[in-house]
């Protein structure tokens, strides 16, 4: 890892996929880079850790969403980490009678319903709460409004209709078996990175823009900013004169909250391989959960919105309590014996992420492009946030960064 230069041509703020994607993208171009890096760790909110001899856990992001257009499917091919091209255990692999079939395709047709009535809002050009494509009375809407929570971070209230049909998903969702958290630091390791270095201040009224951290000052010719959204809104990073359209921006795409757990599973064989499990429960405050991913002996529990936000809130070990008393709910209280808490993520609490992934609020999809824009041709812009269409994914903060460097290099006049 590298020591703090007095000056640089480019500075890269966070070392999430983002700005490991600039990194690379202006290596041998000539200009002297640093990735400024407030963690003791590369990744960002792409973390994967060893939750016991046993079993690998991606505390953030672990699928490779749309992965026949994602960007890092090639890296993984070339850093030699195996992708695993199993079908996801979304839809069709149910695990128990929680959840009947009849049930299932009933709330299946439900569900389908409203992505209907919600494109047809959108090609209207109507950017309204994704709550009102609603069936009003449907008896399914508390569990489409979890489904909400669980793929934008937020209920459907708080969803811009035209953000999410703005997201572009493919439908092929592929795994790294090492953990997609280990193929970005892998990715990362090559860059040239200055860990433990909180930026307070961007000072970019002078010739140099003046960049205060924790550990000194640099000044550099441009900046590429790639933190989440809630650093900018809350100006966690001072910039100095202010830039009031980038905090309203930001502001407008908050990060939604979702929050994983590994359970422990003893007796694992009795048990099938990359099952599904939820239950018919007709509410918003819900786990969906994930057995024996990759085979391993764990339970993944998956929690977002306002209810996970809500876990976090009751203190460490609350999503684990939870989840076991879930399952307990669906699979009798002798599972709970067999069942213990390994290891949960708490991303709202994370000083450093304040949150999972960005949404558009209502009125708000528009603010990804302002967020994007470069100001003065010096300050430049990526993150997950300013995607247009592979926001809240780590290939869209990846080639965001990729895109901001071209920027850069565009400004300077080197193409």
């Amino acid at each position: 890892m590298s020591s703090l230069p007095s000056s640089v041509d480019v500075a890269i703020i966070g070392a999430g996929a983002a700005g490991l994607g600039a990194a690379h993208a202006l290596a041998g171009s000539g200009l002297s880079a640093i990735v400024l890096e407030a963690r003791d760790r590369l990744g960002g909110r792409a973390w994967t850790v060893q939750a016991s001899p046993e079993v690998t856990f991606d505390v953030g992001c672990g699928w490779l969403h749309s992965a026949d257009q994602n960007s890092f499917v090639a890296i993984a091919k070339q850093l030699d980490f195996e992708v695993n091209k199993d079908l996801p255990p979304w839809r069709e692999r149910a695990f128990g009678n929680a959840f009947p079939q009849s049930q299932r395709d009933e709330f299946m047709h439900a569900m389908d319903a409203f992505y209907e009535r919600l494109w047809q809002a959108a090609q209207k050009g109507k950017d309204e709460p994704a709550s009102l494509s609603l069936e009003p009375g449907n008896r399914w809407n508390p569990m489409i409004d979890a489904i909400s929570t669980y793929i934008n971070g937020c209920e459907l209230k708080d969803m811009s209709t035209l953000d999410w049909d703005a997201y572009e998903d493919t439908n092929f969702n592929w795994r790294i078996r090492r953990g997609y958290g280990a193929l970005v630091a892998a990715y990362g390791a090559p860059c040239p990175v200055a860990l433990n270095c909180m930026v307070t201040l961007i000072d970019h009224s002078g010739q140099h823009v003046r960049l205060e951290t924790s550990q000194g000052t640099l000044t550099a010719g441009k900046v590429i900013v790639t933190v989440p959204t809630n650093l900018i809104a809350d100006e966690a990073i001072r910039f100095s004169p202010q830039l009031p359209a980038k905090v309203d921006a930001a502001a407008g795409l908050p990060l939604g909250v979702d929050d994983k757990v590994t359970l422990a599973l003893s007796d694992a064989e009795a048990f099938p391989k990359e099952a599904n499990l939820r239950g018919a429960t007709m509410r918003t405050a819900m786990g969906t959960y994930h057995i024996r991913p990759f085979g391993q002996p764990c339970i993944e529990g998956f929690f977002g919105g306002s209810f996970a936000r809500q876990l976090e809130h009751a203190g460490g070990g609350a999503i684990a309590a939870q989840s076991i008393n879930e399952i307990a709910g669906f699979l009798g209280n002798d599972i709970r014996r067999k069942l213990k808490p390994l290891y949960e993520s708490r991303w709202a609490r994370d000083p450093l992420a304040r949150g999972s992934y960005s949404h558009a609020l209502p009125g708000h999809a528009g603010d990804r492009a302002v967020l994007a824009a470069p100001v003065d041709g010096r300050l430049f812009y990526a993150g997950e946030a300013t995607s247009p269409n592979f926001f809240t994914t780590a290939h869209g903060a990846r080639d965001s960064g990729e895109r901001a460097a071209k920027e850069v290099l565009g400004a300077i006049g080197k193409r």
